[in-house]
């Protein structure tokens, strides 16, 4: 593949990788701000990185299907998992895939499955590698490895408007898939952070969590039919808005992070692109007030787009608030009709809870016509705008600043690494019932084993920061997202996050909680996921791994031991 390259390491394109001088300067930023950081470090060149010879023979039969070349395999062999920007960084890819595979279309899919199969080799599926679990890295000792990176399958294949339905390649990564719905003025409406670079056929295999904070907010909700390619044949549903015809083949495909078949297309369901939209950020002094004002939104129906919790010091973190109080962050948005009135309601319940409003923010079409005084926008004072006041959805404050950080948060972590500061995240789902609890058990946990592992303070200058917002939420519960930083131990990085990795996840899993939201499992959550599930089901799940792919080609390891 030729042109601009992705690094074989971080995050981003390698034009995008700050200045020597640049690093520096954000050294002295983040040890004035944080009180901790060392030396400026740099990542290893591609060309100094030792890689092991391929133990496979590319096949010349195929053309340029399979390729060997070193940045092909170097930079397919990690994830964007903080363990694996770390040794990344440091130029070990003790796993890296024999092989290469850029199949084109859904007849190379299956060539290099059977090809595969034949040669006695695991395939790995790769979209843009935005893995943070583990679930592209291919830990499989001496058995050779295909990895095979479908970005090659991007089309938008046909579009249904009266159904408003589309057929993506699985290949599409999510600037590409929108680029061309919107030549159709449509849009997917999926946007996880690592949408830049991660394709559609990956947020399938992991159930990855999308644009909408409420109601529509995983993957999930969005497809209405999945084919792949298995060992054993194509596996392909019809095209339903659903049915009650037994367990359903979408579901079991969703979150099979390639254990299965390899997803190379998908009916997904579009809308039109949304014009008119209402923002607002409501401060509170108390995070359980601001819980409550979140529970009472969503629980009302009221369904925003964006109904999303920063903690205070998440907030400051984010340069979205000083620190000085819990930020709740409401959007509402339609295609449709004007959405200041659910906005109104969502402001009610959040100021019945202690919650003080800012002005809210109206964009509308061009063509809207402009309301009377006894409209819902002018009745009420704290939405005293103009109803042609043409203001983006999150322009300006609070919502703005966050979303920026949350956008660079990934490019960023890369200058972390750099800088000897430890910066990752996890995530979760708890219900209503048991989330004070839960939130201020994970939130010290968190704390004390960063501090014991680091050798670092618990509290004052040079303390690790733990912060927490909530990504989505939900009539019965909410999805807590945690970010981490810390002073990183030099040479023990990987052993000093996987030593906290472990106690949170223990600390998330005896809490009643989720292992992942929206992270997928991987291998790096192996552990946990294999207490959460049911035993009688992971019984069934290698029942049907076995059925589809007797050689245990797809994946190994992942959900499943090889």
């Amino acid at each position: 593949m030729t042109g601009r390259r992705l690094k074989h390491w971080g995050w981003g394109y390698e034009d995008q990788a700050p200045t020597a001088a640049q690093l520096t300067e954000a050294a002295e930023g983040i040890r004035a701000r944080f009180g901790f950081g060392g030396e400026v470090r740099a990542a290893v060149p591609l060309e100094e990185v030792e890689v092991r010879a391929p133990r496979l023979r590319r096949p010349d039969a195929f053309g340029d299907l399979f390729t060997d070349e070193k940045y092909e395999r170097v930079s397919r062999t990690l994830g964007k998992a903080y363990r694996d920007i770390v040794r990344g960084f440091r130029g070990e890819f003790e796993y890296p895939p024999d092989l290469v595979a850029l199949p084109r279309d859904c007849s190379e899919v299956e060539t290099v499955l059977s090809w595969a199969e034949a040669e006695g080799a695991a395939v790995v599926p790769f979209g843009g590698g935005p893995s943070v679990g583990g679930g592209v890295e291919a830990r499989l000792g001496d058995r050779p490895v295909v990895t095979m990176d479908l970005r090659r399958l991007d089309r938008l294949v046909e579009v249904d408007p009266t159904s408003l339905a589309a057929r993506i390649e699985a290949g599409a990564t999510g600037p590409r898939l929108e680029e061309q719905l919107r030549e159709h003025g449509l849009t997917m409406r999926c946007f996880p952070q690592s949408f830049e670079y991660a394709t559609l056929g990956g947020w399938i295999a992991t159930r990855a969590g999308g644009h909408f904070a409420t109601k529509e907010t995983h993957v999930d909700d969005l497809v209405e039919s999945v084919r792949a390619v298995t060992p054993r044949g194509t596996w392909e549903s019809r095209r339903l808005p659903g049915s009650g015809a037994g367990p359903s083949p979408d579901r079991l495909l969703l979150g099979s992070e390639g254990i299965l078949g390899t997803i190379v297309d998908a009916w997904v369901r579009v809308r039109p692109r949304p014009e008119w939209k209402a923002v607002a950020t409501v401060s509170f002094q108390r995070f359980g007030d601001a819980c409550e004002a979140v529970r009472e939104i969503v629980q009302a129906g009221l369904d925003p787009a964006n109904c999303r919790l920063l903690e205070a010091a998440e907030a400051e973190l984010t340069g979205a608030g000083d620190g000085t109080s819990h930020l709740l962050l409401l959007a509402f948005e339609s295609a449709h009709h004007p959405v200041d009135a659910p906005l109104r309601l969502a402001l009610d319940a959040a100021e019945s809870h202690g919650g003080t409003a800012d002005e809210p923010r109206i964009t509308e079409p061009a063509e809207a016509p402009v309301r009377s005084e006894n409209s819902t926008l002018t009745g009420r004072k704290a939405l005293n705008i103009s109803a042609n006041r043409p203001i983006n959805m999150e322009a300006g404050g609070a919502a703005e600043s966050w979303r920026g950080a949350f956008l660079l948060a990934p490019y960023l972590r890369d200058t972390f690494v750099s800088c000897g500061v430890l910066s990752e995240t996890f995530e979760t789902a708890i219900t209503w019932d048991r989330l004070e609890d839960f939130h201020a058990t994970v939130m010290e946990t968190t704390r004390r084993a960063i501090a014991e592992v680091s050798g670092a303070p618990i509290e004052g200058r040079g303390a690790p920061l733990v912060t927490c917002r909530f990504t989505h939420a939900y009539p019965d519960g909410v999805a807590p997202y945690f970010t981490v930083l810390a002073p990183a131990i030099r040479g023990g990085e990987v052993e000093q996050w996987d030593e906290v990795k472990a106690a949170v996840s223990e600390a998330l899993i005896e809490g009643g909680g989720t292992i992942t939201h929206h992270h997928a499992v991987g291998r790096d959550h192996r552990p946990w996921y294999d207490r959460q599930r049911p035993a009688p089901f992971a019984a069934a799940l290698r029942a049907a791994k076995v059925e589809l792919d007797p050689g245990g080609i797809l994946n190994p390891g992942v959900l499943l031991d090889p």
